[in-house]
């Protein structure tokens, strides 16, 4: 839900829905997330927490979704980073530690006012590299409001329980280490709860629930390394509806977990989504991360989603919400961003892989229809980058921009495919996810680019520059001509919205028309501004049309069959203001047949034929007007004199 360790359930389009209704939701999606980030970037990150890495945790705990509390014990395994005579676990001051034990003997502690921290004092010196165990027992009543980590409400009248631990919110319910760079390698949760409920957590049950009197516990096991954050459980009068996804010998469950008075809904018309989108991403990708385990969703009561590790945390069960954080499972779950700046690591791709869902299920229309809407949010402002400087990485509106991360970060995806083509685009995306280095653990933007350009067999830091670094957008002018027998030629020039990009190199989608209704599809490696491009073409051209599948980011784009115009619009004079010579700049086609310079009294004072440098040193300060003629028309340009 939140990225980084917050990532999210942007709610995308389908062909289904109006774009007012749909970015309405969208809007609503990102503004949530905004709000419950908010606690998040409040938090600093524990310095006494970096001295050990967690392996392993046992949770058990107690609880009702009646009643707004919680307790049990959490048994920790850790390995010391350095040596260590005391560990420092993260807590809220709201819960209550009653006992801690190491080898059933007890150990002296503290929560000292304030902190949120637990320390405890180890009963000797830990050495460097050797692990420990301490369990820790404690109760209490998580702080709510009403958004955030531990939540006791009710749905038609009945009690629920659920966590959304955000990045920064598990400690409100058990201790913990919540630093970012580390994932618990194991992990056994036992819910115990009154026996009319279910539960449902990240995992797998390994046996049965066991009913004892009036309360049932509940078992769940995972086994990949996950961030305390992703760590979640959920509790109420679900019912359960299992389906079976993945190719053997990797199949796997999608187990539901859906309110009673949903069912009808969610059977008939939504959950028999997930099989289908998870086939399309096991074919895109890889297989499904987890699928040793399961995946599944647990119904909440929030209005957008968590991508909680083999079990989304789900408002509702639309086809947007399930791809999006299905996708999370990959981009987030798998491979987690590394900081604030690349969050678009995880919010780019889940909202790119919506749209691939678009584009596998609706068609190419809907597919455009959606591109094209995001575009527009995109070029609403002329700057803004996809990577977050650190400043902004502070700005919890700047993090979940729905302009920048959630729409650009998908848009410059979705180029990076064209430049890359589909088969190396994917293939690299596959390298990525399967990079042992970077598989369950973390990555940041760097780490992905060197997987791109190993699939691309050649740099792409032009290309990162422009479109991940660099702020903006350009607006193509384009025109076309048939240049000769089975040959069309191109003059494509830019501007940029924003300073930090001098000029955007994209391959350029054109698809041109002929007299027949014949059809062809050329790209234009566009490397340089006001270039020409030659391109080999089947029938003599009559009309083209510029980025017909709505790939690039860009607008107010011009485009023309009248070709010597644009040449002639290049006209331009350098230096200007100038002192002593000037010179006009202009394309290869153009051709001057004459010049004159006029003064701002309208007097002709100079003229000359073919040239197209001139010596103004004699010319007195102030404006001129030189009126050329060419074989492409005529053009009047100013000119300031030193």
């Amino acid at each position: 839900m939140k990225y980084l360790l917050l990532y999210a359930g942007i709610l995308f389009s389908t062909a289904a829905l109006s774009q007012d209704f749909r970015m309405s939701e969208e809007e609503t999606m990102v503004a949530n997330e905004k709000n419950s980030a908010q606690k998040l970037m409040q938090f600093v990150a524990n310095a006494h927490t970096n001295n050990y890495d967690v392996t392993y945790h046992k949770i058990e705990i107690n609880v009702d979704p009646a009643v707004n509390a919680i307790a049990g014990s959490v048994t920790t395994t850790f390995v010391a980073l350095a040596n260590m005579n005391s560990v420092t676990f993260d807590l809220a001051n709201a819960m209550t530690v009653s006992a801690v034990s190491q080898n059933n003997v007890n150990l002296n502690f503290s929560q000292p006012s304030g902190s949120s921290e637990l320390i405890i004092n180890l009963p000797a010196t830990l050495p460097q590299g050797v692990s420990a165990t301490v369990k820790i027992t404690y109760s209490g009543i998580p702080v709510s409001s009403g958004f955030d980590s531990f939540e006791a409400a009710t749905h038609n009248g009945t009690p629920i329980m659920w966590t959304l631990s955000e990045p920064f919110g598990a400690r409100d319910w058990w201790p913990c280490k919540q630093d970012l760079n580390d994932k618990i390698t194991k992990t056994d949760f036992y819910i115990t709860a009154p026996s009319q409920y279910v539960c449902a957590a990240n995992g797998t049950e390994p046996e049965a629930p066991v009913v004892i009197g009036t309360n049932k516990t509940t078992h769940f096991q995972h086994n990949y390394p996950i961030p305390a954050y992703l760590i979640a459980f959920a509790v109420t009068n679900y019912a359960v509806i299992t389906q079976t996804a993945g190719t053997a010998p990797n199949q796997f469950p999608i187990v539901n977990y859906v309110y009673p008075e949903n069912l009808g809904t969610a059977l008939n018309s939504q959950l028999n989504q997930t099989p289908l989108i998870m086939n399309l991403f096991e074919t895109l990708f890889e297989t499904y991360p987890f699928a040793a385990e399961k995946y599944g969703h647990a119904q909440f009561g929030w209005s957008g989603g968590m991508e909680h590790t083999t079990v989304s945390f789900m408002g509702n069960f639309s086809r947007s919400l399930i791809a999006h954080e299905l996708a999370h499972q990959w981009f987030g779950d798998k491979i987690t961003c590394g900081s604030w700046n690349d969050i678009w690591l995880n919010e780019g791709f889940a909202t790119y892989c919506a749209s691939l869902v678009i584009e596998n299920f609706d068609g190419q229309a809907a597919f455009i229809a959606n591109k094209n809407s995001m575009i527009n949010s995109i070029t609403s402002q002329p700057g803004g980058t996809v990577y977050l400087s650190d400043a902004e990485a502070q700005d919890v509106g700047r993090i979940f921009s729905q302009r920048l991360s959630y729409y650009k970060g998908a848009m410059v995806l979705n180029m990076l495919r064209l430049k890359m083509g589909n088969a190396n685009f994917f293939q690299g995306i596959k390298n990525y996810l399967a990079d042992p280095t970077l598989a369950y653990k973390y990555a940041v933007t760097a780490n992905f680019k060197s997987k791109m350009e190993a699939a691309h067999g050649s740099s792409l830091t032009t290309f990162f520059n422009d479109w991940v670094y660099g702020e903006g957008y350009p607006t193509y002018t384009v025109s076309g001509e048939n240049f000769a027998s089975g040959k069309v030629r191109f003059l494509v020039s830019q501007t940029q919205s924003h300073g930090s990009v001098s000029f955007f190199a994209m391959p350029l989608p054109i698809k041109i028309t002929g007299a027949n209704g014949q059809t062809q599809d050329l790209l234009l490696d566009n490397v340089t501004n006001n270039q020409y491009i030659t391109a080999d073409v089947n029938f003599p051209m009559t009309s083209f049309i510029f980025d017909p599948d709505k790939d690039l980011i860009s607008k107010n784009n011009i485009t023309s069959l009248d070709f010597k115009n644009q040449e002639l619009q290049l006209l331009s004079l350098f230096p200007n203001p100038g002192a002593t010579l000037v010179r006009m700049q202009m394309t290869a086609g153009i051709e001057i047949y004459n010049t004159v310079f006029i003064n701002a009294l309208g007097q002709q004072i100079k003229e000359t034929s073919s040239a197209n440098i001139w010596d103004v040193s004699q010319l007195s300060a102030g404006i001129y007007f030189l009126k050329v003629t060419t074989n492409a028309g005529e053009r009047v340009l100013k000119f300031m004199k030193e």
